[in-house]
Order: structure tokens, then sequence, then C-alpha cells
């Protein structure tokens, strides 16, 4: 039987820069293999995978040498409609493939772009739906979901056509554990069924059992792999050593349930909400009664199932969305969503929205402080080598890292991340712990949203768990 992939010395080098990206990598994945490819944030992991499903280089430009082969379709060669039918691709941020404004219609997309009869698209869009579990998520209007359930539906339209092989790009990064669950067991089927599977991880925990193979990209080279059973064997330590994130997280997750107590709601809490309701209908609130409080020199994270509302939160509390009802106090005093807005810095989920600037130097600097601390802090974060490059060039995690870093030299009173690790490796979410630790102790409130078991408990003080209404 032939191999789904041979990798054949294959160097790629994006369109005007001076180095090789992909640096002679040599892969072959069987039929039906599961494999998962890891290593530290701009490794080279999403450029790769780019290289599988025919974006690069048709679309993102560059010179590609040696030879790549996904089920016959040559990389350099074959038109990019020749690879819809047979490779299926879900990259790191969904809300780049969406075609749809509305779910079902984005389901039905990739039939359609393929002549299937309108007939065999619903039942096509019924079964998927089924198997997904995402029946409660047809018919919505996609802008209105969270970024978790966008990610089920881009997993979803993936899989219309039936592809021999797909591409998943941190496709658990923005989602909660049932939801994670759900992606694993259709993986498993999927898997069992014959379909090749190739991942992009920083989250590793759930992939055990699952995966038949771990590839390690180090700077743009594949440095070394393992198998399922002697991957497994590694400790905590020895995956931290390669920048990789856990694999065991049992010690974690006690941890985040002994943090998540009641939270202290005192006169002393600089920023307090009181019988507060969320959302975009008064007569249906996203949440409702929240009398929450956040102390300075503490890091409260958010903690909860995808669509409770953590994010909307998030925009209440930074001024950007108005409260049903109820009110937010800053040291005592009401405050308005305008006042908010002068005090507060987010972080946002899609940190593309908030790349505006020619070079991460210059992006860092707008609104900024503390211009003074750009180079510590940039240096922290590990940017200091990409300082002049364009911020939308970047990885997921270091354009991630760039908000962090614009975030921190801003000088607000409040600053939320919402899910600021998703995209991190092992090594830069440590570095981004130590700077929660800095803007704590130097009276910052500090807010983070996240699904992150790790971060979570190696890094906040006190977690809230987020439950629907």
């Amino acid at each position: 039987m032939k191999p789904a992939v041979v990798s054949e010395s294959v160097s790629f080098q994006f369109l005007h820069t001076e180095d090789s990206f992909l640096k002679d990598i040599n892969l072959t994945i069987q039929p039906g293999e599961c494999v998962l490819i890891c290593g530290k944030s701009g490794s080279g992991k999403t450029t790769f995978s780019r290289l599988l499903n025919g974006v690069s280089p048709n679309f993102i430009e560059g010179e590609l040498q040696g030879h790549l082969n996904t089920v016959d379709l040559v990389a350099g060669e074959a038109e990019i409609e020749e690879y819809v039918p047979l490779v299926g691709s879900v990259f790191q941020n969904p809300k780049t493939q969406h075609f749809s404004m509305d779910t079902t219609n984005e389901l039905a997309f990739p039939c359609e772009n393929v002549g299937m009869p309108v007939k065999d698209i619903s039942k096509r869009i019924e079964t998927v739906a089924k198997e997904y579990e995402i029946e409660s998520l047809l018919g919505r209007d996609i802008f209105k979901l969270s970024g978790g359930e966008k990610q089920q539906i881009a997993f979803s339209s993936a899989n219309m056509l039936k592809p021999q092989v797909l591409v998943l790009d941190e496709v658990t990064s923005n989602l909660d554990d049932q939801a994670v669950e759900r992606i694993r067991h259709m993986i498993r089927r999927m898997k069992e069924s014959g379909i090749t599977i190739i991942l992009t991880e920083h989250r590793l925990a759930w992939t055990k059992g699952l995966v038949d193979r771990y590839v390690l990209f180090e700077e743009g080279k594949a440095t070394n792999e393992w198998n399922a059973d002697t991957f497994s064997h590694l400790s905590n330590e020895e995956l931290h050593s390669y920048g990789l994130r856990a694999m065991d997280l049992s010690l974690h997750s006690k941890i985040i349930k002994e943090k998540m107590q009641a939270n202290k709601q005192t006169s002393e809490a600089a920023l307090q909400t009181k019988n507060l309701a969320i959302g975009y209908d008064k007569e249906v609130p996203v949440l409702s009664d929240l009398t929450i409080g956040f102390s300075q020199g503490e890091t409260i994270g958010i903690m909860g199932s995808n669509g409770t509302g953590k994010s909307t939160l998030a925009s209440t509390l930074i001024g950007l969305q108005k409260p049903l009802s109820g009110s937010i106090l800053w040291k005592g005093k009401p405050i308005s969503s305008n006042g908010l807005i002068k005090k507060s810095f987010l972080v946002m989920q899609d940190t593309n929205y908030q790349l505006f600037s020619d070079s991460v130097s210059e992006e860092v600097l707008i609104g900024a402080k503390y211009s003074e601390k750009k180079d510590q802090i940039l240096e922290q974060l590990n940017l200091t080598k990409v300082e002049d490059q364009h911020p939308m060039s970047l990885s997921g995690g270091q354009k991630q890292r760039v908000a962090i870093a614009s975030a921190i030299l801003s000088g607000k009173d409040i600053i939320i991340f919402d899910e600021p690790t998703s995209g991190l490796d092992y090594d830069n979410m440590e570095r981004f712990g130590k700077l929660l630790e800095e803007l704590k102790d130097s009276g910052v409130v500090v807010i983070v949203i996240t699904h992150d078991i790790e971060l979570a408990a190696n890094w906040c003080d006190q977690i809230i768990y987020l439950n629907e209404n």
C-alpha cells in the first residue's frame, strides 16, 4: 500500500526572506496512521501543514525544494482544487476558513463546491451533525458563536467530503474538556475508518492513546520522533526540556480544584461586579446575577465550558459591551463603559484583530506608557529576533506574544487575557506566567480567561468557574 504522505528533503523559503523556514524534512506517513507534529512556537509545524494541504506554495508563496507527495498530489505541481476532496484541513484560527454567515450553509459549502446534489448535501449535513454532536449549532449565526464553537464547525466542515487525509492545526486550542473529548472520539472513529490524521498540537495530554507517532520539529527541522509507547513514558520534565507541554495533567487538575474556591468579595477588591447580567438580549442573558471581585495583586483565572460567556464577560469588563443590568465598580464607585475603556486592555482570543503596524517593534509601542521597557519585554517574551518583522507574518503563538507585550507596556489598570496561551509552547507559557507575576506585583488587576489547565494551575491564584444560566 502506498504511503499517504512522503516528504523527501523538503525545504521551504518564504518570498522576501533570506533563510529557509523548513530545512530538509524527511517524513513518511502511512494510510490510517495518526501522527502528531510537535515543537516550540515558530518551529515550522504550521508551515509544513500548509504544504500538505496545498495552501503553500499555491497561495502562501515561496521557494519549495525537495519532493512532497500527499495522496499522489505533489506540492508545487498540483492545483489547490485537486486537494479539496482528498485533504481536509482545520487551521489554527478557524475564522480564516469560514465562507458563510450561517453554520448550516458553512457545512454545505464544501459539498456545493464539488457539485454534490442538494438532496445528498442535506443528508450529509444531518449525518455529520449527528456524528460530531453539533446539532445544536445548526442554523446559527457563525459570528455569534464562541471561539470553541467556531472551531467545532470548522472541524465538521473539513470532514464533509470524507477526505483521505485530515490536517488539524491546533484544533483543540480554544476548546473546553468536553469539546476536546468529542473531537478525540471523532478522530478515533475516523482513524479506525482508515483516514490518515496529521496533527500539530501544543496541548498533548488529550492525544494519549490516540496518536501512533510523535515527530519533533525544531527550528524548521524534524529532529526526533517517538512511537506512542515511548512518548507516553517521557516524564513531564523530559517533555519540558524539548519545550513541550505535559502529558500527565493529574496534579494540575487537583491544584485547579483547590483554587476553585468561593470568590473573595471584599471592599478591597479594585474591580467588582454587583448583580451583573451580560449578553445581547435582556430576555435571555448569557450570564446573570454575577457578583464577583477582582483584587489587585492577584491573577484571577476564569474557566468554563465553551459558550458560557467568558469572552462576553471580558468585553463587558473592559467597556466594549454595556451590561444588560447590574453594575461594575472601580475602587468602590460605579464606573461607566467609557471609564472602563480608558482603564483596560484586552488581549483578544483572535489577536489578528488587534495587530496594526508594519513591525513588531512599532506594534508594541502603540499607546505604550512604558516604552522604555520595550526591549526588556520583547526579550522576556522571546520576540527580539522578530522585532523588525511584520506581525502578520508571524506564527499564531508569536502573534499572541506580540499582543501580550502591547498589554504589558500599555500601563493600564485592568488587563484581561482571553485564551492567551492557546498557541504557546511550554517555554513561552512559562515566560508568560512570569510576566503575569510581574504584572500583579505592579498593582494591575489581572484576569485570565483560559481552558489551559497548565496555565491555570501554575499561574492563577484563584479560579472562577462559570456555568451556563
